[in-house]
């Protein structure tokens, strides 16, 4: 019942319902459902009092409640693997160590080795679902959903709350972190974003033994970056570490666009291979989140702007993004933004943190009932996270100046040849299908032109003018060649 009340409570306070008819209701739904009750709890309370973080704070749910999970025995966690490659453990690895590794909410990881390396890959690390304990997750969130579309059918205010809505988010949210092809899918393209990268290394995918049970990936010897007495039994240097923490999640979020909704200390961890001893290992792909082009640009050019203190322009990169009503006073949400900010300009250099400046950077739009994305808001709490463990690391690194440097990299790239050609390359698409219909259009505006030519002096007149035109266009032809001449050479000198 304590479980159900916490589900309860938020919910009946919004839907202004007697608390003891919605109580009987949703103590009766979340008894049921053992496993999701406290899940479905902090879901909800979250949603009313914090709606950005509500899929965050579910994930954390989640996590806190590992610990719980029992895993399968070795007997059966050996079926289920074979049963999950559709064929016996012998005729794939020469071993497989059948108690997990690692245990999480109804998952379990082993390692093994592959008979024949696969892209030279033999040891390896297999994230197993259980089957059983997914399917009683599925009947509660069935039996969850029934609960949020019975009370819409009988409440006018769940149905203007769309109960049914939530508990839909609620499913899909829980579901997305058991699908392993679209987190195989996520591990594979952050290896793609980060290829070559000496700062980081990601685990390559084995497509050939992913299923819908299965995922399996290259195993690397790791250490959670919070075990700092190994972290130094391996000579791993922290200060570099540290930064290198910001800087990549930085980048991921604010470069490549495609970040971890729910990084933390846990998600983070560090090589002590030979190899690759030292370099970041970011872990659990399967909450993934991305920002669009519009956000991505909005955030980077409003932090740069935000650092050297310019809230004229930051104002304007909000209305201009539509986080505020048309009609916001410029000059009132310049003030707000100076107000919140420039009490951390005054701290110390060590007392600075980039992710509560950014804190305010995305949330002083509140008081003029605006608002912005929640995956803005979500990319702010994962930098905040990764600030956090770089500190925890090495509580001397310059998070401020790291994050100002890097965003500054970024936002110059935008603006510069590079970002030219990328913004060129989105619209050549466009331009292969429009410049082929040049001519024709051309060939029509002269034909119905010559129709609405009455007399010969018309004609005269129309010819002049598209010989002016096509001096005109001459010589704005060879100016941009011009231009763009002295532009590269500037760039390469």
């Amino acid at each position: 019942y304590y479980l159900a009340a916490i589900f309860a409570d938020p919910i009946a306070e919004t839907l202004q319902l007697p608390h003891a008819w919605f109580f009987g209701i949703f103590s009766a739904a979340l008894l049921l459902s053992g496993l999701l009750g406290p899940l479905a709890g902090r879901f909800a309370k979250t949603l009313v009092e914090r709606p950005e973080l509500a899929n965050a704070t579910l994930h954390d749910a989640i996590d806190a409640v590992d610990h719980l999970e029992t895993p399968l025995p070795p007997r059966e966690s050996e079926e289920a693997l074979a049963r999950a490659f559709g064929r016996p453990l012998a005729t794939l690895f020469s071993a497989v160590d059948l108690v997990p590794v690692r245990g999480g909410f109804a998952e379990q990881t082993h390692f093994a080795r592959l008979i024949m390396p696969v892209n030279g890959h033999r040891e390896v690390a297999i994230k197993l679902l259980r089957a059983g304990q997914l399917q009683q997750i599925g009947d509660e969130l069935a039996l969850l959903r029934w609960v949020a579309r019975w009370l819409e059918n009988v409440s006018g205010t769940a149905r203007r709350l769309r109960l049914r809505a939530l508990a839909q988010t609620f499913t899909d949210d829980i579901l997305r972190r058991f699908d392993l092809r679209a987190e195989a899918a996520n591990l594979s393209q952050t290896g793609h974003h980060f290829d070559g990268d000496t700062r980081i290394v990601v685990p390559n995918v084995i497509w050939d033994l992913c299923t819908p049970l299965t995922l399996t990936m290259q195993r690397i010897d790791t250490l959670p970056a919070s075990d700092l007495s190994g972290l130094h039994a391996h000579h791993v240097k922290l200060a570099p570490l540290a930064a290198h923490i910001v800087e990549v999640v930085t980048e991921q979020a604010f470069e490549h666009g495609f970040f971890h909704a729910t990084l933390d200390a846990r998600r983070v961890r560090v090589s002590i291979e030979p190899d690759s001893l030292g370099r970041l290992v970011l872990a659990e792909f399967s909450i993934m989140s991305s920002l669009s082009t519009g956000e991505r640009e909005f955030f980077v050019h409003g932090a740069t702007a935000l650092f050297e203190q310019d809230y004229g322009r930051l104002a304007e990169l909000h209305r201009d993004a539509g986080h505020v009503p048309h009609d916001t006073r410029a000059e009132l949400l310049e003030a707000e933004l100076r107000t919140r900010a420039e009490a951390h300009f005054a701290a110390a250099p060590e007392d600075r943190s980039a992710g509560s400046l950014f804190h305010h950077l995305l949330h002083a739009v509140h008081p003029f009932d605006g608002t912005v994305s929640s995956r803005l808001a979500t990319a702010q709490r994962s930098f905040q996270q990764a600030e956090m463990l770089a500190r925890a690391l090495h509580p001397g690194v310059d998070t401020w100046n790291i994050a100002r440097g890097v965003l500054a990299d970024i936002a110059r790239r935008d603006i510069d040849h590079r970002g030219w050609f990328k913004r060129i390359s989105r619209e050549l698409p466009h331009l292969a299908h429009m410049l082929p219909r040049v001519p024709q259009l051309a060939v029509r505006y002269l034909q119905h032109e010559h129709d609405r030519a009455r007399s010969p002096g018309q004609n005269a007149r129309l010819l002049a003018e598209i010989g002016r035109e096509y001096r005109r266009t001459r010589a704005l032809l060879w100016a941009c060649v011009l231009c763009g001449g002295v532009l590269g050479a500037g760039t390469v000198l």
